[in-house]
């Protein structure tokens, strides 16, 4: 009988030391956790309902959309036969949800009937980012991939209207997709691309052409700079932050910090946050900022003094991504977080409910709950060897 059960393998002592660490904290309730049956690489907000819904995507092969107040799971779009590694919304009035799998096939569906739409064929390897946007009167797809290539898509057609790639310099596997708000326009989108390399690229985008953006370093007006360098190794992500006036981008990377690029200075380095492990997500608020990643804990930041304000500790493997919700009925500003044990968890971003659920974290697991484990495994989940696998892939 086949297995999947790490314990029927061996297992090193490290290994088996960190499963069974990983098995005790499963029992904790912090975040009031939304449990799935396959690691979550990735989530997006549900533009039609901001402050309650997110589209999740599973590595089962699967997005959902998930409301983390009725932790209602139904609703689930199907197709892929690999992993999903990346999802977004977009198409004429956010009706269509996107998403990019291991099968090198960005898929897409209707969000209320769930009828697939167009499967944009075109990458030759893992589809890691996907991003929406409207050109030139058009609702537009973008997509980067493992083969380094970023593709732009017409939506309404399927027909793929750009292959990008920096011809100059080697570009490695994509990971990250940003739209600068500041610099886009009606006929030309501004986007800022990051993988697996340390260096940022930027490209303006057309209807009929692209361009890789090149311009002069800020400290040397004589060099030309066709990429921003400013970490050590790999960025996994790469975000605009809408609360501020100039739009600056922030980014994470497995150097372990997360940056904060200023516009007003050329995007050149503004502030630096030493997470400590690598960086999967980071997400903004005119208060906050808050990163996670490898290390399993979300560190939420003080914008006003760079200070980490305090610790939430929930998840118990790697955390893949994070996503604001905004301001709601009964509800302020939240923030959601996922990773691959497989749960969505929701925080407060108050002061005080911060400071409260940080007090309830650092109380003993209750008598309730010490028999009880959140994240079983269960027949959707993956195999031993594909976590193997996958878990490589994600370190790369």
């Amino acid at each position: 009988m086949n297995s999947s059960d790490p314990r029927h393998f061996f297992e090193s002592d490290a290994a088996q030391s960190n499963r069974e660490r990983r098995e005790a904290k499963s029992k904790n309730k912090h975040g009031s956790p939304v449990v799935l049956k396959s690691k979550l690489a990735a989530a997006t907000l549900d533009p039609n309902s901001p402050s309650d819904t997110v589209f999740v995507a599973e590595t089962a092969g699967s997005v959902r959309r998930v409301n983390v107040d009725t932790e209602d799971t139904s609703n689930v779009y199907r197709g892929p036969t690999a992993p999903v590694t990346c999802v977004a919304v977009g198409g004429p009035q956010s009706r269509t949800v996107f998403a990019g799998s291991w099968d090198t096939y960005v898929w897409s569906w209707n969000i209320e009937t769930r009828r697939p739409g167009f499967k944009f064929a075109g990458h030759s390897d893992f589809v890691k980012a996907v991003a929406c946007a409207k050109l030139s009167g058009k609702h537009i797809l973008i997509s980067g991939g493992a083969d380094k290539k970023i593709m732009v898509w017409d939506v309404a057609t399927g027909v793929r209207l750009h292959s990008i790639t920096d011809s100059v310099m080697n570009m490695l596997a994509l990971q990250s997709l940003a739209i600068d708000p500041i610099l886009s326009s009606d006929d030309q989108i501004c986007l800022f691309s990051a993988g697996s390399d340390p260096n940022i690229r930027r490209w303006n985008i057309r209807l009929d052409e692209w361009e890789q953006l090149v311009d002069v370093a800020p400290a040397t007006p004589s060099v030309e700079r066709r990429m921003l360098s400013v970490h050590d190794t790999g960025v996994y992500k790469v975000l605009f932050d809408l609360f501020g006036d100039e739009a600056d981008l922030w980014t994470a990377s497995a150097d372990g910090t997360a940056k904060c690029l200023s516009r007003g200075k050329g995007f050149n380095t503004e502030d630096s946050l030493e997470h400590g492990d690598h960086v999967r997500a980071v997400a903004v608020t005119d208060q906050w900022v808050i990163t996670a990643g490898r290390d399993e804990d979300l560190k939420v930041w003080d914008r006003a003094s760079g200070s980490l304000y305090c610790i939430l500790q929930g998840h118990y493997d790697e955390v893949t991504d994070l996503v604001v919700l905004t301001r709601g009925m009964g509800h302020g500003e939240r923030l959601v977080s996922v990773g691959i044990d497989g749960t969505i968890r929701t925080w407060p971003l108050d002061r005080v409910a911060l400071d409260a659920a940080v007090e309830e974290q650092n109380k003993p697991l209750s008598t309730e709950t010490e028999g009880q484990e959140i994240g079983a495994h269960s027949a959707d989940a993956l195999t031993a060897e594909e976590e193997a696998e996958l878990a490589e892939l994600m370190d790369d």
